[in-house]
């Protein structure tokens, strides 16, 4: 097989989730309103922490920023398979493909490291209530988001730099809706066992590590929740941790499903709608996890409402 370089390649092709064509204006019609939901919802949960000043507190201030990670984890993906689906096209260029999984893998870790950070604000929070404003003083609530997003973008950058010195086989043909790293290893005609370690020590550190410490910190959250006498101080205390719980779980859930789905089963379109899961379902149903499970955000959005009418 004759070998291109990358710097060749024009264009690869998305196969996404159906070749069928019935399926095409569904996917389309279900795929975009999932995404108005998303952004509609994310956007609502800024808007209400950023108008109420009961909420400025560092529990809502990585709220919003959790918020605004899911808008822009959403955003690199959807819009260009909605194109895609709206003009029977499945083609993307050669620099979006690059611009696409940097962004991705960029979104994707700091929503695993924001997750991990609001634990540990919820530790402090019931552990060391007397010192909790002490500790998460908004210099240090910001530094807090400042490192996460400066880690994610450091390993962004490497998913960039270790496609982009790949060379690739005549066929270009993605089987998935975006441009997933391992997908593109799979077609390469380079030596990829390097990248391919590479790839899943990165997702092991920076998926494991932030795991861990959501398990210790729950782990410290529970001890010291069970040691509270009155029933009603346990249950103030499980539930301001309620809503990130469910989070977490969905989050971490629904990635280690599509990664089991990927390593048992041998079809690539499979994995690709298992992957819809944290992509899509898990971005739009966060904001009702935590305004339907919140009366602090659910007072500020009803006080939103009230001011426009």
């Amino acid at each position: 097989m004759e070998k291109k370089n990358l710097t060749g390649v024009s264009e690869f092709l998305l196969l996404g989730l159906s070749d069928d064509p019935d399926l095409q204006p569904l996917l389309f019609g279900l795929f975009l309103s999932m995404y108005l939901v998303t952004v509609l919802g994310n956007l609502l949960i800024i808007l209400a922490v950023s108008s109420d000043f009961h909420l400025h507190t560092p529990m809502y201030f990585f709220l919003s920023n959790l918020s605004l990670t899911d808008v822009n984890f959403s955003t690199t993906t959807i819009p260009k398979m909605l194109v895609n689906l709206q003009t029977h096209s499945k083609s993307i260029t050669y620099a979006g493909c690059l611009t696409q999984l940097t962004f991705f893998s960029l979104f994707a870790f700091l929503e695993s490291l924001l997750l991990t950070v609001m634990a540990y604000d919820r530790l402090v929070a019931i552990c060391h209530p007397l010192h909790y404003l002490v500790i998460m003083n908004p210099r240090f609530c910001g530094l807090l988001v400042l490192v996460s997003f400066s880690i994610s973008l450091l390993t962004s950058l490497l998913h960039y730099l270790m496609v982009s010195q790949l060379t690739f086989c005549a066929t270009v043909e993605v089987p998935h809706f975006f441009c997933d790293p391992p997908q593109l290893f799979n077609l390469s005609c380079s030596d990829t066992f390097t990248n391919n370690i590479l790839i899943y020590l990165i997702g092991a550190i920076l998926g494991g590590v932030p795991l861990s410490g959501i398990l210790y910190s729950y782990t410290r959250i529970i001890s010291s929740i069970l040691r509270v006498t009155s029933s009603g101080g346990k249950y103030k205390a499980f539930s301001t941790c309620g809503s990130h719980l469910s989070v977490v779980c969905l989050f971490y859930g629904t990635g280690l499903g599509v990664y089991l789905s990927s390593a048992v089963s041998s079809s690539h379109r499979k994995g690709a709608v298992a992957s819809v899961m944290y992509t899509v379902v898990t971005p739009m149903l966060n904001p009702f996890i935590y305004s339907l499970r919140n009366k602090d955000i659910k007072s500020a959005l009803w006080r939103i409402i009230i001011r426009r009418t």
